[in-house]
């Protein structure tokens, strides 16, 4: 039978947030939820030993509060 590991949850909630933050109109929430996407797949890449998906996805939530940031300044 099917048996899914605990991290394997993980990965599949990251890659939820991600879908749903792609579905958002506001730039604020999208940013927001593809954060919250992002922070999850650190952790999962980190805990299954897949670097290139924590550092690709540190780059991300980097890359979401600089745009959040500029947003906010400039409202």
């Amino acid at each position: 039978m099917f048996s899914i590991q605990p991290i394997e949850w993980v990965g599949y909630l990251a890659s939820i947030l991600i879908v749903i933050s792609l579905t958002m109109t506001d730039i604020i929430k999208l940013r927001i939820i593809n954060t919250l996407g992002c922070i999850t797949f650190v952790v999962y890449g980190l805990a299954v030993k897949a670097y290139p998906v924590a550092l690709s996805n540190l780059a991300i939530i980097i890359i979401n509060f600089y745009n959040i940031y500029k947003i906010r300044k400039n409202s």
